[in-house]
């Protein structure tokens, strides 16, 4: 079996993220190895800061019997419009399920919402794990240099009823 498709192999808890997280997840942005090379200018002053998790419901996968409850991984959920803002996992943390288990936790959050369907703008690298976890694609983002001179993939999750 590929890395890219092991399963967890350590217990990985979900949990609400919190404002001393927001370092952790600002590098977790920054050092991801997707946006290395022609992307780098893309993440290269982004932030996640406190203000940032407080208004938008974002969420932490940690190691559960890591020593300080490591970031495997977060999402970012916006509730108006509907929107995975944000889904990163750390890159030593790839192929272990860690991507997939933040998708299903959070269209669990966009059904207790209300919500029946999520919109995701995808990075170029990330358009096939998105195909993969259920994603279908709905349209194109046109480039919006200078920040993003490249068109990039949306995709639709819709969220099933209980």
């Amino acid at each position: 079996m590929s890395s890219r498709t092991s399963p967890i192999s350590r217990p990985i808890t979900i949990r609400r993220a919190v404002a001393r997280d927001a370092k952790r997840l600002t590098r977790l942005v920054r050092g991801s190895g997707a946006y290395a090379g022609k992307y780098a200018a893309a993440v290269a002053g982004y932030r996640v800061g406190p203000d940032y998790i407080e208004a938008h419901r974002t969420f932490v996968a940690v190691g559960a019997d890591e020593h300080g409850g490591r970031v495997l991984g977060f999402y970012s959920l916006v509730l108006a419009p509907p929107e995975l803002d944000l889904l990163f996992v750390a890159d030593e943390a790839q192929g272990r399920g860690i991507g997939r288990l933040l998708v299903a936790h959070m269209q669990s959050e966009a059904r207790a919402a209300g919500l029946d369907c999520v919109k995701v703008v995808s990075h170029l690298p990330a358009e096939g794990f998105y195909h993969r976890v259920g994603a279908v694609r709905v349209g194109t983002v046109l480039a919006n240099p200078p920040v993003v001179p490249w068109d990039r993939p949306e995709f639709e999750f819709h969220v099933p009823a209980e």
